[in-house]
């Protein structure tokens, strides 16, 4: 008899199954496999007549991509694409100066006098040197006219002929929705004249560009926009222009969903400036305040304390007076600004907010606080460089 079965962890012996498989079953598969291969025998796995596969007609493209492929041969012949070269010194025997690729980015051209509007992370430093290709893939060395580094707005000039220039249709802002339909053309990744549409997905954000300024009332959306993307126009469906895409929030630093626009309000009143002067003529009232509002934090006071009061200016003839030390070194709080032509002001990005509204040599009405009571004021703006006049 053949020993038992004994269960593990016991001493013993026990028979080995017979793993051999019976005669019968080594024949059917032998008899399977022959099948198998004899049909393959002679069989080509080639066809010499082998054709392409007959085309389905398409039929009309729907009237929602005949629009959309229309704006883009309308609108893309105005957006540029910009090579931003630094130079750096290298400090060897061998040691010239050298010229680097420091990034690209997108822009588009603003009238016929070959003007390039972009953003001012673009370009980089204004020493910086820029090579703008327009659509028809022409390159051009391209100069600096002005920019704003807190407004994120820069714009270039390049020599082309009009010919070339084919600028984009101005639209607004101001009467934008959440909902309408947007379209983004940009260069993302140095892919140059790509499309991607979307959405408002909502108005009057406020974003921090990297000078850490805030840039109030700019447009979400959800149009793909990524790194190379920036500075190149954000189109409504009649292909105007309503903003200039600035800035993404992606905690990858991909797209997310979340993209931002320059409205097209704010550009059309900072670059005719900066095509005139080279800079933003922000306006001044003639006074120091404190940047950090340490007076108000410690007194949990609203508003712009005056500091100071520069001679010769708007707020001294309109008689505001600084906060200051009396003899016995207490500090005795001067006026402080509430109100600028009705607009509330809570701390400094108020101010400078309000004052950008306006230009040098007009007269606002300003109301400020002094002890608890308030009085109006009207303040000559006058130019940042009038208090270097004279010296």
């Amino acid at each position: 008899m053949s020993a038992p079965f004994e269960p593990p962890g016991r001493t013993g012996t026990r028979q080995r199954p017979d793993m051999r498989l019976p005669a019968a079953a080594i024949l059917i598969l032998a008899a399977v496999l022959f099948w198998r291969f004899s049909n393959l025998r002679g069989t080509s796995l080639y066809d010499p007549e082998a054709k392409p596969q007959p085309i389905t007609a398409r039929g009309e493209l729907e009237p929602d991509e005949m629009r959309t492929i229309r704006l883009f041969k309308e609108a893309s012949p105005a957006v540029v694409y910009i090579t931003t070269r630094g130079v750096r010194e290298v400090n060897t025997f061998y040691g010239p100066a050298y010229e680097r690729i420091q990034g690209s980015g997108t822009g588009f051209l603003w009238g016929n006098k070959g003007h390039v509007v972009t953003n001012f992370h673009v370009i980089g430093d204004p020493r910086n040197r820029w090579i703008v290709t327009l659509a028809d893939h022409s390159s051009w060395r391209a100069s600096f006219v002005g920019g704003s580094s807190t407004k994120d707005i820069a714009v270039l000039k390049i020599g082309a002929p009009p010919s070339k220039l084919r600028a984009l249709k101005i639209g607004s802002s101001h009467d934008l929705q959440v909902g309408q339909k947007v379209y983004a053309i940009g260069n993302p990744f140095g892919l140059d004249q790509t499309l991607t549409t979307g959405i408002i997905s909502a108005l009057g954000r406020e974003i921090e560009p990297v000078r850490g300024k805030r840039i109030k009332d700019v447009i979400q959306t959800d149009a793909a926009i990524n790194p190379g993307n920036s500075g190149g126009p954000l189109l409504d469906s009649a292909g105007r222009l309503i903003g200039m895409n600035t800035a993404i929030y992606s905690p990858s630093g991909a797209y997310a969903g979340i993209g931002f626009a320059i409205p097209v309000d704010t550009l059309n009143r900072i670059v005719p400036e900066l095509i005139r002067n080279g800079r933003i003529r922000r306006p001044i009232l003639g006074i120091n305040i404190d940047q950090f509002r340490r007076i108000e934090r410690q007194y949990g006071l609203e508003g712009v304390m005056v500091l100071g009061v520069a001679p010769g200016l708007g707020a001294e003839a309109a008689g505001l007076q600084a906060a200051h030390y009396d003899e016995e070194e207490n500090l005795v709080l001067g006026d402080r600004i509430v109100e600028i032509e009705g607009r509330k002001i809570r701390d400094v990005n108020d101010l400078h907010d309000a004052l950008e509204e306006f230009q040098p040599g007009q007269k606002v009405s300003v109301t400020v606080e002094r002890e608890g009571r308030r009085r109006k004021v009207d303040i000559r703006l006058s130019d940042p460089e009038e208090p270097r006049k004279g010296r």
